[in-house]
């Protein structure tokens, strides 16, 4: 198995979203739908998809012929400085957004059934190698990915945005799975709509999600009059890279306006949105990323970290970081920010990394502190040198009184002052310490040692700890896995039919064997139109077999005329493995 860097400096936390591959349990049937998947792609594709398609299929190590072994992509994928890894199915999006900051792919390990070749609501091996991995050889995009990644990670989500995931991984994996009842995936989607229309005000994450599909997903670049595909949802859909063409599929110009711009994962996108370039992707991403509480901070961000009931971190203009669940805050008299507070477990960080002595054991009980200029001064804190804070009262060793314009008044014993490394104060601990807000005790001396965070503003507030590895963030892994389809008897002898046809095609023999399975297929299995497109493509041309080849290609022409839904299937079948036996049209 073929690792990368990239990979061995994931943090534990989305380590633990990695599986294994399994090669072993694709099955012949598997195989085929993947060659027939991206045969069509690369005929079609070579026409339509954003120039650099075709080179970073060859770049990223990705063959036609048969599914990739994901981890040996690594050894390729390197040198264009990524890295895959295979998960199950569906995960958290802002797990999902991590794993692309740090350049590394998430590929769902299963692949599509033939009754979803054209197109599955689950993320399966064809759209994310086939979609996303290509596209990323080019360096502009690349980069905007990364930057996606590294934005959308830190986008705050509410408690609903979770409960919808569940609701689309459940109804996706369900919904894949051949066994499953009409009533199941009825109940499943009932459920995603029922979540969907009780949502409230969208989230940042729910907002940047909708960028990442009309981009990443199901994104045209060019002009509105002659675009071409980069999304990854529309280069592993042999049905709707077609459709999206047309006229009936609306083609707008790429602004911010797409972020309030809903999607529908089981049905074709009845509009999609062109940019003009790569660069116009980062620049529109940079503009959205003004909006969020990453880039705007103060009450705006602590509101939104409070309502997310979730792991955030709030950092001050002191480059002093607050890591926890933040279940309070005080605003001014103008509105501004003027007090934070966590409950439970919270680690205080300096830029990213852990402040040593402070992490959860530290303050396992939560954190409050003040935020703002003492009154009556103009210079914040954390810009004062020592003397003018000891001219101001403020010394070790003292007990000293700190007034903010506010109205918190902080009393106690200066016990500490924690500087960084230009000799400017971030942290005070205070002994018998009083904290007070007019009539409200905010913290009283009984509670220990207090721990004052220095900082004139909050300039940013985002989704997870700052420093994931040592606050030992653990992200909540779905308990509900993808369904492993069991198969019947019937079902087992039509993959070993398949596996024969793909032993006799790889061998390069002439097997009078293929006539046998022909009869075979006729008999037993009048359903299946993919092995016969096989078999037609290894007897093509043999004067011998010119008689079953008719065969052959005559039982397409009339089960396309019976099931409509599987004609251009079947037509692009022929025209690609056949060539010159023409289908009908129904």
């Amino acid at each position: 198995m073929e690792s990368n860097p990239l990979i061995d400096r994931l943090p534990s936390h989305l380590k633990q979203f990695i599986v294994e591959q399994s090669s072993s349990d694709y099955t012949a049937q598997d195989q085929a739908v993947w060659r027939y998947v991206m045969r069509q792609n690369v005929d079609y594709l070579a026409k339509v998809a954003h120039g650099s398609y075709l080179d970073g299929l060859k770049k990223t190590g990705i063959d036609i012929e048969e599914i990739p072994e994901m981890y040996g992509m690594n050894r390729i994928l390197k040198e264009i400085g990524w890295a895959a890894v295979a998960v199950d199915g569906f995960i958290p999006p802002s797990a999902f957004m991590e794993f692309q900051a740090y350049k590394v792919l998430v590929i769902a390990a299963d692949i599509r059934t033939i009754n979803h070749i054209e197109y599955t609501p689950a993320p399966d091996i064809i759209h994310e190698s086939a979609g996303h991995a290509p596209i990323i050889a080019d360096p502009q995009y690349a980069e905007y990915l990364r930057l996606f990644g590294e934005i959308g990670a830190k986008a705050m989500s509410s408690a609903k945005d979770y409960e919808l995931y569940e609701a689309i991984r459940h109804l996706s994996i369900i919904k894949e799975n051949p066994n499953t009842t009409e009533e199941a995936v009825l109940k499943a989607e009932k459920a995603v709509d029922e979540i969907s229309a009780n949502m409230g005000e969208p989230s940042e994450m729910s907002r940047i999600r909708n960028l990442h599909w009309w981009t990443v997903e199901y994104g045209l670049i060019g002009t509105v009059e002659n675009p071409k595909i980069y999304g990854a949802g529309l280069l592993s859909s042999i049905g709707e890279s077609y459709s999206c063409m047309q006229d009936h599929v609306k083609k707008i110009p790429y602004t911010i306006a797409a972020a309030d711009q809903a999607f529908d994962i089981t049905k074709p996108q009845p509009q999609l949105y062109v940019t003009p370039s790569f660069n116009t992707l980062t620049r529109v991403l940079n503009e959205f990323a003004d909006t969020m509480a990453l880039r705007k901070g103060g009450a705006y961000g602590l509101k939104l970290a409070v309502e997310s009931n979730a792991v955030a971190t709030a950092e001050y203009s002191s480059g002093l970081q607050i890591c926890g669940h933040f279940t309070d805050y005080i605003t001014d008299y103008n509105g501004d920010l003027a007090y934070v507070q966590t409950t439970g477990p919270t680690m205080l960080a300096y830029y990213d990394q852990a402040l040593v002595g402070h992490g959860k054991p530290q303050h396992a009980d939560g954190f409050g502190s003040p935020v703002g200029k003492l009154l009556g001064y103009t210079k914040p804190i954390e810009e004062m040198t020592y003397s003018e804070l000891k001219e101001k009262g403020i010394e070790t060793g003292q007990n000293i009184s700190m007034e903010f314009e506010s109205g918190i008044k902080i009393e106690g014993f200066l016990y500490l002052l924690r500087k960084n490394r230009y000799g400017n104060v971030i942290l005070m601990t205070l002994k018998d310490c009083t904290v007070t807000h007019g009539d409200r005790i905010l913290f009283n001396p009984d509670w220990g040692l207090y721990d004052m965070a220095v900082g004139a503003e909050i300039k940013s507030v985002f989704n997870g700890p700052s420093d994931p590895e040592a606050f030992k963030l653990e992200f909540k892994v779905p308990e509900e896995k993808t369904q492993k389809i069991i198969f019947d008897d019937k079902s087992k002898k039509l993959h070993a039919l398949y596996k024969k046809v793909r032993n006799i095609r790889e061998s390069q023999k002439d097997n009078t064997e293929l006539i046998e399975i022909w009869s075979i297929l006729k008999e037993d299995y009048k359903e299946d139109w993919l092995l016969p497109l096989e078999i037609a493509e290894l007897i093509k041309g043999k004067e011998s077999h010119a008689s079953i080849l008719n065969e052959i290609t005559g039982f397409l022409n009339s089960y396309a005329q019976t099931h409509p839904e599987f004609q251009t299937l079947i037509r692009n079948g022929i025209n690609s493995y056949i060539g010159n036996h023409q289908l009908k049209e129904a």
